[in-house]
């Protein structure tokens, strides 16, 4: 029949390109989202991940003053009256302990309002201008020119975004009732009004200082730049070779397509499998020692996808005992592969399923040569096991804790070298926990894991690295085609986490994913590494790297080898 009416299932139609940025337009994907998404979600989603945190933010001053009142009435009372000492020293305690338990309510507030609101601002106005400005800048403008316009921009949107922040705190001027205790009102309404004031000056505020702040950065910060040349390794220097993937978006269909792509992109998992035939055979005529994967393993972090996955690795044991697998946006935090519009919850156990699913990927393939802490992954997971089976299992909400504790916990994984001055490799988990995206693809690494990358490396001082995370830590330096390509999807905290490399900036190279873009650079010293993705478009490819030890602990990058389809 479907010979007939000239029609062929496998080949697909309008369904699967719901959400593909490849054949609809943004503004297509957003008319969808606005239409079809969940009122009601999403007003949930905002209470809890932004009116909430702004109530907390705005009623600590409040609270706050009105604590530290009482407590300079008592001790005035002192002198005069010897009980109010006992109650000087309750007051104290309840403050204490009352405090201990409001700090880290307060500070995941502040970050989460900086994460929502602050940070994507400043990025967003930055982009946005660099992309206008470029766009006037002569075809021929050579890489000089272009690095001082993006830094003169970077220092005018600090600028701007910085302006805006104080005329907020302007605005909310005559509302505002930061110190004094709890102020004598008429109703509820006035207190409220005087919570939202408070924490609209306190939030702009941060964005003003932070804006300039990560302006004048990015500004002084060197600029990335394409690498200039390839290292030459010293003689005798120990060498290394590295596969490097990314993106392969493996689906758990035979016929199924990609979220990003649709139509426009591969079918089933032909390439994939392909792909892992090439390699075994690069492998072969010279052994690799490493075939790193950095990121979106998976198109939608499903079950079926997983075990496409690992039943394809299966056939080529040698490949498995040397790769390692970094999480992606679209392994952990996709929302709804067919439909886009779907909201996630804060408060919903899908994902941290997802976590789950790429915990025991990792735990699978890598777990007994990846170290968190002291311990390898496997032996981490090990007292948790019962834990998350019985979350996959049920998704009971009162396990959802530990889960994410765990995952939290887990980051960095070091892979550390084999000997003293050999080859370690730094996994981080760059996924921001966001969930206004339907491929949630923003980016952030914790300083968590940046005080992990500092233990590690100074625990093996004569070894090399390859920092390994799936988010890419600067736009690249040549023009983008659409603004689409520059927003919400670089590291939100990427010119920080660039700065705490710097200082290892001759023992690293960084290895990304996320954009399918194929770019070698630099930026700040620091050699960056970007993958195009060797299956979503025909010939991409993949590169495999050679790395060394120059001698005196510093990485030589090589000049890579490409492999094409």
């Amino acid at each position: 029949m479907s010979e007939n009416m000239g029609l062929d299932p496998r080949n697909g139609d309008f369904e699967d390109d719901a959400s593909s940025t490849k054949s609809r337009s943004m503004l297509s994907l957003a008319g969808s989202l606005l239409v079809e998404i969940s009122l009601s979600r999403l007003l949930i989603a905002w209470l809890l991940l932004v009116v909430l945190p702004a109530v907390v933010l705005g009623a600590a001053p409040i609270i706050v003053s009105a604590w530290l009142a009482s407590v300079t009435t008592k001790l005035g009372l002192v002198a005069v009256e010897a009980g109010a000492l006992a109650l000087l020293v309750a007051l104290l305690a309840g403050g204490w302990f009352a405090g201990r338990r409001l700090l880290p309510l307060a500070e995941r507030s502040v970050w989460s309002l900086l994460a929502l609101v602050v940070q994507p601002v400043y990025v967003a106005c930055r982009e946005v201008l660099r992309h206008l400005a470029e766009r006037v800048l002569p075809v021929h403008a050579g890489s000089g020119t272009r690095a001082a316009l993006r830094r003169a921009v970077a220092a005018f949107a600090g600028v701007l975004v910085s302006v805006l922040g104080v005329a907020v705190i302007l605005l909310a001027w005559p509302f505002l009732h930061l110190f004094g205790g709890i102020p004598p009102v008429a109703s509820p309404g006035e207190l409220a009004v005087m919570v939202l004031a408070n924490a609209l000056a306190l939030t702009s505020a941060g964005l003003a200082v932070a804006a300039l702040a990560w302006g004048l950065a990015d500004a002084m910060m060197g600029q990335k730049q394409d690498l200039a040349a390839f290292d030459a390794a010293p003689e005798g220097a120990r060498r290394w070779r590295v596969a490097h993937l990314s993106d392969l978006h493996v689906v758990g269909e035979r016929y199924g397509f990609r979220i990003e792509s649709g139509r426009a992109g591969p079918r089933g998992n032909d390439r994939f499998i392909a792909l892992l035939a090439r390699l075994a055979a690069l492998h072969e005529a010279a052994p690799l020692d490493l075939v790193l994967v950095t990121g979106d393993i998976t198109d939608a972090g499903r079950s079926a996808e997983w075990a496409e996955f690992q039943d394809a690795l299966a056939a080529h044991p040698a490949l498995a005992a040397r790769m390692l697998i970094v999480p992606g946006n679209h392994d952990v935090n996709i929302v709804d592969r067919a439909n886009p519009a779907r909201l996630d919850l804060p408060t919903s156990p899908t994902p941290r399923l997802r976590q789950i699913r790429m915990l025991a990927a990792m735990a699978a393939l890598q777990g007994g040569r990846v170290h968190s802490g002291e311990a390898t992954l496997a032996q981490a997971l090990a007292p948790h096991r019962d834990t998350l089976a019985g979350f996959a299992t049920t998704g009971q909400r009162r396990l959802r804790r530990g889960v994410a504790e765990l995952w939290d916990a887990v980051f960095p994984l070091v892979l550390p070298p084999a000997e003293p001055d050999g080859l370690g490799v730094l996994i981080l988990n760059s996924n921001a926990a966001t969930h206004f995206s339907f491929t949630n693809a923003l980016g952030l690494v914790t300083a968590r894991q940046a005080r992990g990358i500092d233990r590690a490396l100074a625990r093996w001082p004569r070894a090399v690295w390859i920092v390994a995370l799936h988010h890419h830590l600067v736009e690249y330096p040549a023009p983008a085609s659409a603004l689409s390509e520059r927003i919400g999807t670089v590291l939100i905290n990427g010119n920080w986490v660039l700065r705490r490399l710097r200082r290892h900036a001759r023992r690293i190279v960084v290895m990304h994913g996320h954009r399918h873009i194929d770019w070698i650079g630099s930026c700040g010293g620091i050699r960056i590494v970007s993958a195009p993705s060797p299956v979503m478009a025909k010939g991409d490819g993949f590169y495999v790297h050679t790395l060394a030890n120059d001698g005196a602990g510093h990485v030589a990058l090589l000049r890579p080898e490409r492999i094409m389809p």
